[in-house]
């Protein structure tokens, strides 16, 4: 767990024009009132940032994040999601940064918060990408975008609930992020949740992810294998190459940005997957 600066607990410093809050990992963060300069480290909260109407107030984003295609084009990029590039953060002069504990490194945060404000999601299931959409919306002053938004996802999750079969069994899934080696997704993650909810039943559950082989493969015997187009890009060769392999098992390749994005792409994600 990223360690953070803490501060003597009050709720208000006048003087500085800030406020102390908890993020999403629990940290107390002392965040601007009005924050006027944000940098995003992440793809889906950059994007959710757009939406929210924040382009004035976004100075600089990940070179991952390339949604919308405006801001990949015109904002300054920081580097990667694990490879953050601090001489160009520090130009920047950010008043409020935004990550994410699975998506970045602990040692960058730690070295980050030492200068700048960090604000921290932790988002390992939907109802928690509901919650960070909100928070987020808050902290940047668009609380009522923010609850529009949430209400508006709700509503699609709850329609495509409707028009799923319940009456019969879930099919199972395994779910590919990588391959050399293949590389499985498990519980406790954010797209573990998402794949029940477009009505589906993960088989792997043992961790939060694994590298795995053929011989599990064949003793799992999912119903089908989701080749994700990110972060490894899987294609139609190895879809082709996959189902070779596996002729008992359905392959599809699947838009990795409907399982993993918890930001305002959640506006897309409730349909059928292929």
């Amino acid at each position: 767990m990223v360690q953070g600066i803490f501060f003597r607990p009050t709720d208000y410093n006048l003087k500085m024009n800030t406020k102390l809050q908890k993020d999403m990992m629990g940290r107390m963060v002392k965040l601007p009132t009005y924050p006027k300069r944000i940098v995003s480290l992440v793809p889906s909260q950059t994007e959710l940032l757009y939406d929210l109407g924040l382009n004035k107030q976004v100075v600089g984003i990940t070179k991952f994040c390339i949604k919308p295609t405006s801001w990949f084009k015109t904002k300054t990029r920081v580097g990667g999601t694990k490879n953050i590039n601090f001489e160009t953060i520090r130009a920047l002069q950010p008043d409020l940064i935004i990550g994410n504990k699975e998506e970045n490194s602990q040692k960058d945060i730690e070295l980050l918060e030492k200068e700048f404000t960090v604000w921290m999601s932790d988002i390992n299931t939907y109802q928690e990408a509901l919650t960070s959409i909100k928070e987020i919306a808050t902290i940047c002053k668009k609380q009522q975008q923010g609850e529009t938004l949430v209400q508006q996802i709700e509503a699609k999750r709850v329609a495509y609930a409707q028009k799923i079969n319940t009456s019969v069994k879930s099919p199972t899934v395994l779910y590919f992020i990588w391959q050399n080696p293949w590389m499985v997704v498990g519980k406790n993650t954010f797209i573990n949740d998402m794949i029940s909810l477009l009505g589906f039943r993960n088989i792997y559950q043992e961790t939060r992810y694994k590298e795995i082989t053929k011989q599990e493969i064949e003793t799992l015997n999912p119903d089908y294998i989701f080749l994700s187009s990110e972060p490894y890009p899987f294609k139609a060769k190895h879809q082709i190459k996959m189902q070779k392999l596996f002729p008992n098992t359905t392959v599809k390749l699947v838009d990795g940005e409907t399982f993993s994005w918890y930001g305002s792409r959640l506006l897309q994600a409730f349909k059928p997957p292929f």
